[in-house]
């Protein structure tokens, strides 16, 4: 069964074509980097125009890599959520659209149910139970997939999302949008323990907070200059980022241990940075737990995951109508995953 994805939900307008949930046909991704550097940031009222303008020729690019027509298409899968508004608006309605045109089902998803289900491209079925660590440029969160396959939020941040953190810092040190990629390069040549910032709620639950950390750099930063101090930005993207990656591990794992997991998965943008993949290696292998952390182009934003999260709602019989709204706001938590993976675990035939 051939489904295709559509991904809207921020400032990738990305099509992709996967087949019986795993193989990967076509992942196509129409970048606007170039439409929000500028601005150092997105831009939401220019990405949803954008979107507008890429939408088909991303469409079609990705009908010609896999190799088929609409006619071959089993159904389409949309992101309906959580996202921007604008942005989720033009995915959904080109879905819908495709979805009346040419008499295919048509399949609502999450967009982090979509993250976390971009390892089943890679590694094949999920398997619950597993802690998902979702951090990208709008969320950052810890999520646990229950042995019935239903996601419930352990942790989540209370102000920035990593990936925003990394911008703003970024910006901060003169460095080009998006600044996640830029840093983690930057301080590939630094000392990560050259500058001791903080450590925001290490020890108190799960929740993550990244405005003080923020604030601590950029006021290091001046006193630095106001002081005549040297200053070596490969330090501070280095420090910055360990203070980040510490939390995140720490969490993570402790999570894990706490709820009796033997799997961790890292997805969302961030999860492409090199120094948390590291430490994440280390600390899994360290404990004995399995670490799944699909390739850096799956971790980021992209329409194959939300194909593959779609076949397998299409497979236990879901199917989402035609007047079904975006939500920004759509919530994971209760969320059970599509049904093809627990089928294959109680080893039955997918519905």
């Amino acid at each position: 069964m051939l489904v295709l994805g559509i991904e809207t939900s921020c400032d990738e307008t990305a099509a992709a074509l996967v087949e019986d949930g795993e193989r990967v046909r076509a992942n196509v991704i129409g970048s606007q980097v170039e439409h929000h550097r500028p601005y150092g940031g997105v831009v939401p009222e220019i990405a949803a125009r954008a979107h507008l303008d890429l939408m088909l020729p991303v469409l079609d690019r990705a009908l010609v890599e896999g190799g088929c027509t609409y006619d071959d298409v089993d159904a389409v899968a949309v992101t309906v959520g959580p996202g921007l508004v604008g942005a989720l608006l033009v995915g959904v309605a080109a879905a819908k659209s495709l979805s009346l045109a040419h008499g295919l089902p048509l399949i609502g998803v999450n967009h982090l149910e979509g993250h976390v289900c971009a390892a089943q491209l890679e590694y094949g079925p999920l398997e619950p139970p597993l802690i998902a660590l979702i951090v990208s440029g709008g969320h950052t969160s810890i999520v646990l997939l229950d042995p019935s396959g239903r996601f419930s939020t352990l942790g989540a941040t209370i102000d920035d999302a990593a990936g925003e953190a990394y911008d703003k810092i970024a910006r901060f040190l003169g460095l080009p949008y998006p600044g996640g990629p830029e840093i983690d390069r930057l301080a590939a040549a630094g000392d990560p323990a050259a500058i001791a910032f903080p450590r925001a709620i290490l020890r108190d639950g799960y929740d993550f907070s990244l405005s003080g950390l923020k604030t601590a750099v950029v006021r290091e930063l001046r006193r630095r200059e106001a002081a005549g101090l040297p200053l070596h930005p490969p330090d501070v993207a280095a420090s910055f980022q360990e203070a980040i990656v510490d939390v995140q591990v720490h969490k993570t794992v402790a999570a894990a241990e706490a709820h009796d997991v033997g799997q961790v998965l890292i997805v969302g943008g961030v999860a492409a940075n090199t120094r948390l993949r590291r430490r994440m290696a280390d600390a899994c292998a360290d404990r004995g737990i399995r670490l799944l952390a699909p390739h850096p182009g799956l971790c980021t934003d992209n329409a194959a995951m939300i194909a593959a999260a779609g076949w397998n709602r299409l497979v236990a019989g879901e199917r989402t109508a035609l007047d079904v709204a975006v939500d920004p706001n759509l919530p994971l938590e209760g969320l059970a995953l599509g049904g093809a993976a627990a089928a294959r675990r109680r080893g039955d035939d997918p519905p």
